[in-house]
């Protein structure tokens, strides 16, 4: 952290500096013939002394004493550095594609001390997913590549769960309730869909469908355990991201976590479903019946996209 502090006040702006001005000359004693032979010389003045005496009345900025050239080379080299620094902070497991547009992120201070919240908290306590899953969701395909996105709150915080995407457990982990459920509504919305029995659901991912959990860590046996330390300001990043840099996007809003999540999200510039979420405690308020899937399928089908196929899993 010193260093960080080191490096941005380096190349932080330098303060404005003084104007330095002449000291006046001394005034002529007495008034009368002396005054009035001062006005002369000032009614004699050239032009271009005068102007030069323009750049001093009060009110008008100083100009800075370095070239448009040099004030360029300034702000490539700041620029450049702080590259440098959020290169630094890149985690383990972060794809290449998301890095590129992503990594203004990893140099600033809340990701910088989030960063080193998860890793204490790795040294004294079991948390999921592991350092190289965490960010599976950025490994699945390109950024460029994601035509639907479903938003989760929180990793699952048991044994060999998490995985770095929301709903998905790892092989041969049995799927969580909520999963079960999604499979349920699947197999009513969507022909040919078969339980595949177990929960592992990067067959969409790598589709395109972007299973982006809101907080990406969690202590073990401990839901919710790490939320608010800045992994919700990252996340919202993610979506802004995609929000603004994508079009014909299809965002599944479950529940009204993520909802509220979502609340940003263009919707002029993409599909926006939302329904309850497939816990079992809300399933029955409206995510049965839903048909989110068929009905993305047929949006993505509107914007010239290949649909999804849930199937492949």
């Amino acid at each position: 952290m010193i260093g960080q502090k080191t490096l941005y006040s380096f190349f932080s702006p330098s303060p404005a500096g003084k104007r330095h001005t002449r000291s006046p000359e001394p005034a002529a004693p007495g008034t009368g013939v002396a005054a009035a032979t001062e006005e002369s010389r000032d009614a004699e003045a050239s032009p271009a002394k005068k102007a030069r005496a323009g750049k001093d009345e009060p009110g008008t900025p100083p100009s800075s004493p370095l070239s448009p050239e040099q004030l360029v080379r300034i702000q490539r080299n700041k620029a450049a550095a702080l590259l440098r620094l959020a290169a630094r902070n890149v985690p383990v497991g972060f794809g290449e594609s998301w890095k590129k547009h992503l990594c203004g992120e990893f140099g600033k201070p809340y990701f910088i001390k989030l960063m080193g919240f998860v890793a204490e908290e790795r040294k004294h306590h079991t948390v999921y997913p592991p350092p190289h899953q965490v960010f599976t969701w950025t490994q699945m395909c390109d950024i460029r590549d994601v035509k639907v996105v479903i938003l989760g709150q929180d990793p699952y915080h048991g044994p060999s769960q998490a995985h770095g995407l929301c709903f998905s457990v790892q092989r041969p982990v049995p799927p969580p309730p909520s999963l079960e459920n999604i499979y349920k509504e699947l197999s009513t919305d969507i022909e040919g869909f078969v339980h595949p029995g177990h929960g592992d659901l990067s067959g969409w991912a790598k589709q395109g469908v972007l299973l982006l959990n809101a907080v990406l860590t969690v202590r073990a046996h401990q839901p919710t355990s790490h939320k608010d330390r800045g992994w919700e300001q990252f996340t919202d990043a993610v979506v802004s991201w995609l929000n603004h840099n994508s079009s014909g996007l299809v965002f599944l809003l479950w529940g009204s976590y993520a909802q509220r999540k979502g609340s940003a999200i263009d919707r002029k510039r993409h599909h926006v479903l939302q329904t309850a979420h497939p816990s079992p405690l809300s399933v029955y308020r409206g995510f049965f019946g839903c048909r989110h899937f068929s009905k993305t399928n047929e949006l993505l089908r509107k914007s010239g996209k290949k649909p999804i196929d849930w199937t492949k899993l």
